[in-house]
């Protein structure tokens, strides 16, 4: 191995927590049973390190080996970066019938023909998903596998995520997604998160969700609190109806673990006792962030127990309608 991979491989073992390293080593189909075996996991990470970058050496192994263990690390874990979910438009009549042969070879021919250097690798994950791993170079220079971009795309669905892409290889990528989904474009879907099940859950909305009815069913608290009789008789209707609401904007069962959402202000200020704001031309400008570990369930439980008002607000409603958790607020609308 030369210097650049033995840097990927050394840095590749900070990552991994001292007691996942036999799993992911396990999984990694270039260490035979002996050469596992002669690993002692209870030393020091960096003694481990170095045994097994010998290891590496003994069996030829290459950098394109070691991206395959950092493949199986990221799939595992994937909550390790900034994830964003984008969306495919206009979809050719033969989208639905791509295969992952067919995606394979028309995602690397598109991506290689738009840019020289680039190292392209395509794992189907067990839950269907297909990852894939980019490292850049350009016309002039090797991929740089120390930040490499990866992409999260369920065949026959418009959905794609993607982290650690640089707005200058953006529209590489996109080019080469839209050709080889046979779609016609690719938006910003404005949902964003480190936790990637919890955007995909939002965005493609696999989580339970509650419709408005004309007669609605009380929904049962799933940790109902003792409470006196009397107050409870007189309450019930508006707790019931609390609850209904909230469950409509935000979703019944486990909620996707979103962790914030901002919305950008470009109003015009409006408040006749302050004239020297009132009187811009140029629109008030200001950024609003809710943020919690998990913020759906953190808005539900607000509306659900009378801390906010009801019904509730279309700026946060619209997290789960819509999809997003990015917005911006101008006098036309979000």
């Amino acid at each position: 191995m030369d210097d650049s991979t033995k840097h990927i491989l050394q840095r590749l073992m900070r990552r991994i927590p001292s007691q996942m390293l036999q799993t992911m080593l396990g999984k990694w189909a270039h260490l035979s049973r002996e050469d596992l075996h002669s690993l002692d996991f209870t030393q020091p990470k960096w003694v481990l390190t170095e045994h097994l970058l010998a290891l590496c050496e003994e069996n030829g192994l290459r950098v394109k080996h070691i991206t395959e263990l950092e493949m199986i690390y990221i799939i595992e874990n994937p909550n390790q970066g900034m994830w964003h979910g984008f969306q495919l438009l206009d979809a050719e009549e033969d989208a639905p019938s791509i295969e992952l042969t067919q995606f394979k070879e028309q995602f690397k021919a598109n991506l290689t023909e738009l840019i020289s250097h680039v190292s392209i690798k395509i794992k189907k994950h067990t839950d269907e998903a297909i990852w894939i791993r980019v490292a850049w170079g350009d016309n002039f220079t090797k991929p740089y596998h120390l930040k490499p971009t990866y992409v999260v795309h369920h065949l026959q669905t418009p959905y794609v995520f993607v982290t650690g892409l640089t707005s200058k290889y953006k529209p590489l990528l996109n080019q080469a997604l839209v050709l080889a989904t046979r779609y016609g474009s690719m938006k910003d879907a404005h949902l964003s998160g480190r936790n990637l099940t919890a955007i995909r859950d939002l965005l493609m909305r696999q989580y339970q969700q509650v419709f408005p009815t004309k007669n609605p069913k009380p929904l049962q608290e799933k940790n109902p609190v003792p409470r006196n009789p009397n107050i409870e008789k007189e309450q019930a209707e508006n707790t019931e109806n609390r609850l209904q609401m909230a469950c409509e904007a935000f979703g019944d069962g486990t909620l996707p673990q979103l962790q914030k959402a901002v919305y950008k202000l470009e109003t015009k200020f409006r408040d006749n006792s302050n004239k020297t704001l009132t009187g811009r031309e140029e629109p008030f400008r200001g950024v609003v962030e809710f943020a919690s570990t998990n913020l759906l369930e953190s808005l539900r439980h607000c509306v659900s127990s009378g801390m906010a008002s009801t019904p509730v607000t279309p700026l946060l409603s619209s997290i789960t309608q819509k999809g997003r958790n990015y917005f911006v607020i101008t006098d036309k609308g979000v």
